[in-house]
This record gives C-alpha cells, structure tokens and sequence, in this order.
C-alpha cells in the first residue's frame, strides 16, 4: 500500500536500469553488463554482488536499447516451413544447441509453405533486428531472399542461395534418391514407383534423382511416379494413384518419411503386406522412421547437424570472419529397416480395392 492507503500499480513504477544495479552492487556498468551477457573476467565476489543487486531489483536487460549501442542483437531469426514435419525438429534442435554454445538466442516463425507468407515471416524477423537469418527450404522468390540479404547474413537449408550474399546448407537430393532406388534394384524389384513430395525445391530434386537413377539401372520403362506431398494425406492420395497401375509396383519410394507413414497405412487398408507384396522406402530418416512398430527404410538427412552448420556459417558472417559464400552440401546415406525386402514372386497383385 501507498503511504496514502492506495495500491501501487507495478506497471506505474520505473523498471530499474543498469545503472540502478551497478549503484547497489558498488560496480561498474561494464561489469554488470558482463555478467549479464554471461562473460569471464569479473572476479567471484564482484560477480556474486551483482547477482544478488539484479535479483533485489527484479532487473532484466534491455536487449533492444543493448542493440542500438552494440548494433547487434545477439538473435538469430529462424523461418521454419513445416512445424508438423519431424524432420525441421532435428533441423531445429541443432540450430538451438549451437546457438547457446555461441551465446545467442533464437527466434522462430513460419511462412507455411506459402511464399506471399514467407515473405511477411522473413520481413518480421528482420524488423526484430536479428543479426542474421536461416531460412529452411523456403518458396520465397530469389528476389525475395536476395533482398534480405542486404539487411542480415542468410543461410539457406535445402535450396541453393539466390546469390553471394547468401551461404547455405543442404542435403544432395539426387544421391538420396539414387540410392533408394539402387537399394530397391539391389533387392531385385524392377518397378520401382515414386510419390512425388510436391512443388517443394527438395521434391523436385529427389524426383530428379529418382529418374536419374531408373534409367542409369536401365529401368526407365518401368518408371511410375504418382501426384503426392510431404505429408501422411499426400502418401495416400500417391497410393491411390498406384493402385490404378498394372501391374501393381514391387516397391515404392516415397519423397520423405511423413510421405512413407500415409504411403503405409493406405498399403495396409488395402490389405498389402510391407514388404511381402509392395516394399517402401523413405526420406529423412527422422525419429518416426525409427519407431519399433514403423521402422521405415529411409535416406538419411542429418537435420541436426545441418541446423548446427547453419549456424556456423551465420557466425562467421557476423564475427566478419567470412564474407565469401560458402555452400555445404551433405552426403546422405541409406538406412536399412523392415520395409523393404525382395519382391514377391507373383509377379502382380490382382482384385486389389481401394
């Protein structure tokens, strides 16, 4: 209560100020500001009165008026396409773990896959001050992107950059999907169906890829591709499409792992055996294709360690320590599971319904 017997409201009164915590530590402003910013070289007594000042005071640091002194944030802006995607968790998780190690926050949003959404997303961050931007698998126009690129350094993940003034990171789609296709060959299936994965960049390659791949094995009569997306609806919508084919495909890649999970509860309400009549690969390789009860043959796509190496390359941007563009493109590899077998020996599936 007031000395008058009123209530005082909190949002009335002052918010301390730094200068207000290193008056009650006995300090400099400097060495609050070190403490607060998580730095070595203030001694242990020195440290410990300025904690017990911020915790008396209930101080926080204004990061924003930090920013215009420092003309740095300390904030990594992060636009993420698909929140439900398992595959941009990993991505994610490695973009926080190397963050904090380098002592910055991050901040995320979505465009939803929707390039007039991406751009108000990418715009959003931008005005939030961030000292640079990952931007994964956008749809955003090339101008879009370069544009951004004048305000804060970009690293782009799954897309190649729109110019010099972005690096990124990304997987080789092409040899992933080679090599689904190869291990599908190896097991000796020769017609080998791909659901496609959309208007996605990524999808596009891997689509490439898997062309590459039938006829470089000498399989391009064999080559089905049916309309899909990288979710569980577009799987089944794919294996709709397919059950249309004859004959019916031994084995079916799927353009990535939520893809494979529809792709595979449609197979099995049509009453198909995976992998006794039909096989199924995935891409991604993410924590559901390693569940017990799917354990979904799948290319791998390191999520974690793309989100790690975004950062990297974003560091050394804004440490100034690089202003050449530099692209890292990650090998994939095959990660066998019990999807995928020899194929049957009858050599089509008759009185499938749908």
């Amino acid at each position: 209560m007031s000395p008058r017997g009123k209530s005082v409201n909190p949002q009335s009164q002052s918010r301390p100020t730094i200068h207000d915590v290193a008056r009650r530590a006995k300090v400099s402003k400097s060495l609050v500001s070190m403490v607060t910013r998580g730095e070595n070289g203030v001694s242990a007594g020195k440290r410990a009165a300025i904690l017990e000042a911020i915790e008396e005071l209930n101080y926080r640091p204004n990061i924003i008026a930090r920013s215009l002194v420092q003309r740095r944030t300390r904030i990594l802006g992060v636009m993420i396409p698909d929140l439900r995607n398992p595959f941009f968790s990993d991505v994610v998780s490695g973009i926080q773990v190397r963050a904090r190690e380098l002592g910055f926050r991050v901040l995320f949003n979505t465009g939803e896959r929707q390039p007039a959404l991406e751009e108000s997303a990418i715009e959003g961050l931008l005005e939030l001050r961030v000292d640079g931007l990952i931007l994964a698998a956008p749809r955003a126009e090339d101008r879009v992107i370069a544009h951004a690129g004048r305000w804060a350094p970009i690293v782009v993940l799954n897309r190649n950059s729109p110019d010099d003034s972005c690096d990124s990171v990304s997987n080789d789609n092409i040899a992933g999907a080679g090599l689904a296709v190869e291990h599908c060959a190896d097991l000796g299936h020769r017609r080998i169906a791909l659901i496609e994965g959309g208007a996605g960049i990524a999808a596009r390659t891997r689509c490439e890829g898997y062309l590459r791949a039938m006829r470089r094995l000498g399989l391009a009569d064999h080559i089905l591709t049916a309309q899909g997306a990288h979710n569980e609806e577009g799987g089944r919508r794919g294996v709709q499409e397919l059950l249309q084919a004859e004959p019916f495909p031994t084995a079916i890649f799927a353009s990535n792992d939520l893809c494979a999970i529809g792709a595979m509860d449609a197979l099995e309400e049509a009453g198909l055996r995976i992998p006794e009549d039909v096989s199924l690969v995935g891409f991604d390789n993410t924590t559901l294709a390693a569940l017990r009860h799917i354990s979904l043959t799948s290319i791998n796509q390191p999520g974690c360690d793309m989100g790690r190496s975004a950062v990297e390359r974003l560091w050394e941007r804004i440490d100034g320590e690089r202003t050449t563009p530099q692209h890292d493109v990650v090998v994939p590899s095959l990660v066998v599971r019990s999807t995928t077998g020899p194929p049957r020996e009858d050599p089509g599936i008759e009185g499938v319904e749908f």
